[in-house]
């Protein structure tokens, strides 16, 4: 199943609630919040508050990308906030096993993000535990930014290893999703998909929403 999950930092903050609703009504199915602390990448972004406000006008899952240090210390009260979705960096955690257990103990669904410079066998022992991975298509810290084109090849390595340990975990991409990349994205295997700037960047939001829908949808029937 393909979904559309606007990304909140391209958003503007002063009529977010807004923003984001007119993103739903036109077919976004869960939001990405993109949690930066400064250090893990240089960037500041939101806390917990921003999340319990989002949670306040929206019943979809809230997908929480958290690029920060020490995890660990941060996932219950993102947790208490609403965040249904919590993905820490591979790069990020001393101990990724336990930072995932610990997310799924609180009632969220973990995720495992890797960055373009990571490898996706440094996944192989947590991927029987994980809900999703995400797959980032540039480097973590900024919205806007190029996509990195062998992020696919790294999708189509998730595909791989999922059908071959009959695991089942959904696969994310999030950097550079827009118009002219969606389509590649879908046909190498993605169906959680990310997209910032193409959705609240410029143009009418829903009418964002439901042009990369359709190329999304689209590029699922051309996919071999």
């Amino acid at each position: 199943m393909i979904e559309l999950a606007p990304s909140i930092l391209s958003a503007d903050f002063a009529r977010l609630g807004e923003q984001v609703n007119q993103a739903i009504e036109a077919g976004a199915t869960l939001l990405h919040l993109d949690v930066m602390d400064g250090h893990f990448v240089p960037n500041l972004t939101i806390g917990p508050p921003v999340v319990a406000s989002v949670r306040k006008v929206t019943d979809v899952p809230l997908d929480c990308h958290l690029m920060i240090e020490n995890p660990d210390n941060f996932i219950p009260a993102f947790i208490d906030a609403g965040a249904d979705w919590i993905s820490v960096h591979q790069e990020a955690c001393v101990h990724l096993h336990r930072t995932l257990e610990l997310i799924r103990s609180k009632g969220a669904k973990p995720g495992v993000v890797i960055n373009p410079a990571t490898p996706v066998h440094t996944l192989g022992e947590v991927l029987g535990m994980v809900d999703y991975v995400l797959v980032m298509s540039v480097n973590p810290g900024f919205g806007g930014q190029k996509f990195i084109p062998r992020s696919l090849d790294k999708i189509r390595k998730l595909v791989t290893m999922r059908n071959a340990n009959g695991h089942h975990f959904r696969i994310e991409v999030d950097g550079g999703v827009g118009p002219d990349t969606i389509g590649d994205v879908v046909r190498a295997g993605a169906e959680l998909l990310v997209a910032g700037n193409a959705v609240f960047g410029k143009g009418e939001i829903a009418s964002n929403v439901r042009g990369l829908l359709k190329l999304a949808h689209e590029a699922t029937l051309q996919k071999v």
